[in-house]
């Protein structure tokens, strides 16, 4: 019989820190004497031999973050989409195609264990409240899983409870300064880790907390109720706690079945994230920066569904603006201007110490993908050039970024950027994101069919789309 401790989280910090490092050291040590072994075999049982090898290291991998949850497992689910340096480039597909279950076919934990959680939280036993509830998880993830209900008057809700102990866990992986350093590069690459460790703490706390969240998502469900073609399921208020979130049940693909897709119903839904992740900036003044693809589900009617809001971010006016204003100096080629912008952003110390034409090929570097004004498509090598040109020590860019500050308030935007970037990557998505962008950026014209759909969408709401009254033209390529 199963000892009873392994179906519970590794809470110290101890503890955690040595299972990472065991499944981190026990693979090197394998893959060393694989390699060794290959020195005798014929070319093709070598390339088996180490083919095998990365599927059983990947694998393994799987177990370890999946049983750790917290932020050590959060780090599987980025390299599952985000093409990180610490996946080898030669097998990353094959770690991402592993990984990918981390995102909603992780290792639930026992009935009981989670029955403990509702127990403690409601005043009624679930029985009472439902008119039917699954005990079998419907989706796992880093903090908690899902299951399946209904409600007596017959709505499909979808239950979302904290796994017991993970808030302990998490915690502790947040007190090793190592482990926080791989989460910090895995939600923000090529940013400095140890700046962006504060701001991250907080985030990635406050997921602990189901009522704040809660509160975020009923904010999202007001402001896009009734949108052509994204929605956000509603708050089941009245049995939401620190603990459980109660929702609307969504039926849809998830993001795996959507990568099977035609390519054009693939560029829908990568528009689709698009003017959600970066819309909801200049709409709302608030965006969702986990942007991992977990988080989507294609619905029938073709409505993409937007189903977790434990990390969000509001930005004030002022800060929109700045931002605004650092994208027309790129967009106008002006490098001394934009050194100002991100100056006044606080991207930069002292900006006379940065040369203000590497400062422009750098930012084209980066964000380039939605600063030309033509159809580009998103592929690994575009997801891996942006990447490299802040991270990789190679880089004519690396001591450029060694005088650069990574402000706080900016690190939940450039997690949702290279977010998105990643989403874009893995659908191999085209559009002319730069037009699109205009919309929210300049109040320019709808550049796609969707923008149409939104633009009459928002004007009936009374609402003005986009943040200034008169359109930018552009004639840049």
């Amino acid at each position: 019989m199963a000892r009873d401790d392994q179906n519970e989280i590794p809470k110290g910090r101890i503890r955690r820190t040595a299972q990472v490092g065991s499944v981190v050291g026990g693979e090197g040590a394998r893959y060393a004497g694989t390699r060794a072994r290959n020195f005798v075999r014929s070319p093709e049982a070598a390339a088996e031999a180490l083919d095998q090898r990365h599927l059983d290291a990947a694998e393994r991998m799987v177990e370890t973050l999946g049983k750790m949850k917290g932020a050590a497992m959060k780090i599987g689910q980025l390299a599952s989409f985000i093409d990180t340096e610490f996946l080898p480039p030669e097998y990353r597909e094959l770690y991402q195609d592993q990984l990918a279950s981390l995102r909603t076919d992780a290792p639930a934990m026992p009935w009981p264990k989670v029955r403990q959680v509702l127990d403690e939280e409601w005043e009624e036993f679930p029985e009472e409240l439902f008119e039917d509830f699954d005990e079998t998880a419907a989706a796992a993830a880093s903090i908690g899983q899902v299951h399946r209900a209904v409600l007596p008057d017959g709505r499909q809700v979808a239950v979302k409870i904290q796994y017991p102990g993970v808030a302990e866990a998490l915690r502790a992986d947040l007190q090793n300064a190592g482990m926080l350093m791989r989460l910090a590069k895995a939600f923000a690459p090529g940013l400095d880790a140890s700046a962006a460790a504060g701001e991250l703490r907080d985030r990635v706390l406050e997921e602990l907390d189901y009522e704040y969240e809660a509160q975020n998502q009923r904010s999202f469900a007001r402001a896009y109720r009734g949108h052509p073609f994204i929605h956000v399921p509603d708050v089941i208020t009245r049995l939401t706690t620190d603990r459980v979130l109660v929702t609307e049940w969504v039926e849809g693909l998830g993001f795996e079945q959507v990568k099977q897709l035609p390519q054009p119903e693939r560029d829908r839904f990568g528009e689709i994230v698009y003017r959600f992740c970066f819309g909801s900036v200049y709409h709302l003044q608030h965006f969702n920066a986990d942007a991992h693809p977990g988080n989507y589900l294609l619905m029938d009617d073709g409505r993409v569904a937007f189903i977790d809001f434990g990390m969000t971010k509001h930005l004030d006016e002022d800060q929109i603006q700045l931002e605004i204003a650092a994208l027309e100096a790129a967009f106008d080629d002006d490098p001394e201007r934009l050194r100002l912008a991100l100056h006044d952003l606080g991207f930069l110390n002292d900006p006379r110490k940065v040369d203000a034409e590497l400062l422009m090929e750098h930012v084209r570097a980066i964000g380039g993908w939605y600063m030309e004004d033509r159809e580009v498509t998103i592929d690994s090598s575009r997801v891996m050039e942006a990447i490299a040109a802040v991270s990789d020590p190679r880089s004519s860019f690396y001591r450029l970024m060694r005088r650069e500050n990574l402000p706080a308030n900016e690190l939940m935007g450039r997690r949702m950027e290279s977010g998105v970037l990643a989403v874009l990557g893995q659908l191999e998505a085209t559009r002319n994101w730069f037009r699109i962008g205009s919309e929210w950026w300049f109040a320019a014209e709808p550049a796609t069919e969707l923008g149409r759909e939104e633009w009459a969408y928002f004007e009936s709401r009374g609402e003005r789309l986009g943040r200034k009254h008169s359109a930018r033209p552009s004639t840049r390529g």
